[in-house]
């Protein structure tokens, strides 16, 4: 296959528009040098940081990241203070950088077991930024895919016992509609770091036709040379969607 070189310039139409990505490798990152492991998660702030602004610059629709599983809980209770309290933070010291740029955040998971204080900058940022018209920033948290299918699964059962909707007029559009990604497109490109071959749950029904890219790199050392990579990688495939390729 002929390799095209990408126009990394704002609006080229070979740029995904919903860039996911998968932030895997902080904690091997901070072990390979010797540090505690909120180490390697401090340094991934600043890989949020320089991807966020590149993907401003190149004026895309939505960047998704899956900042915390519901799985991640069950790592180490210090860790898990840890990561909470450095969100806390990111939430506030990001603020003025995101009006600056006019980026939206947006979150989707589970809002229960969150704690208070990073629910409560979390609303506060969400409620700053909702009328920015630029990069839609969304944060994975306390998120999984199937618990995102189950909660939609249960308010269709809910609204079909009700009355409220026909069985037989359930549809891909409408189940779309119930779950935690209402009204955002699907992810044109799912990025995942630091070598690992698998999904992890993430976005399960959204990902569908997503091209995938594994980088060997972990999240700490992801900026934007890297992410340049990636996309060059995207815009050298050719997306059929399950149909035959030609036509």
């Amino acid at each position: 296959m002929v390799q095209r070189t990408i126009s990394l310039e704002p609006g080229s139409p070979a740029l995904p528009k919903h860039v996911a990505i998968i932030m895997d490798g902080n904690g091997r990152w901070a072990k390979e040098r010797g540090l505690k492991r909120i180490r390697g998660h401090q340094a991934g702030v600043e890989s949020v940081r320089a991807v966020t602004e590149e993907c401003v610059r190149l004026g895309m629709q939505q960047l998704t990241l899956y900042t915390f599983s519901s799985q991640n809980w069950g790592r180490p209770r210090v860790e898990v203070a840890g990561l909470m309290r450095l969100l806390s933070r990111y939430l506030v010291d990001e603020r003025d950088e995101l009006m600056r740029n006019g980026v939206r955040l947006a979150a989707i998971g589970r809002r229960k077991g969150l704690p208070r204080s990073v629910a409560r900058e979390l609303d506060a940022t969400v409620e700053l930024t909702a009328r920015n018209k630029g990069l839609t920033l969304c944060l994975a948290l306390n998120y999984a895919g199937r618990d995102e299918i189950v909660d939609a699964v249960r308010a269709i059962a809910t609204e079909a016992a009700a009355g409220k909707l026909k069985p037989r007029r359930i549809s891909e559009r409408s189940v779309a509609r119930y779950l935690y990604t209402a009204g955002m497109p699907d992810p044109d490109l799912l990025i995942r770091t630091a070598g690992e071959m698998r999904v992890s749950n993430f976005l399960l029904w959204q990902i569908a036709y997503a091209e995938l890219y594994v980088a060997d790199m972990c999240w700490p050392d992801f900026r934007e040379d890297a992410l340049h990579r990636a996309l060059a990688a995207y815009a050298n495939r050719h997306r059929t969607y399950g149909l035959v390729e030609g036509g």
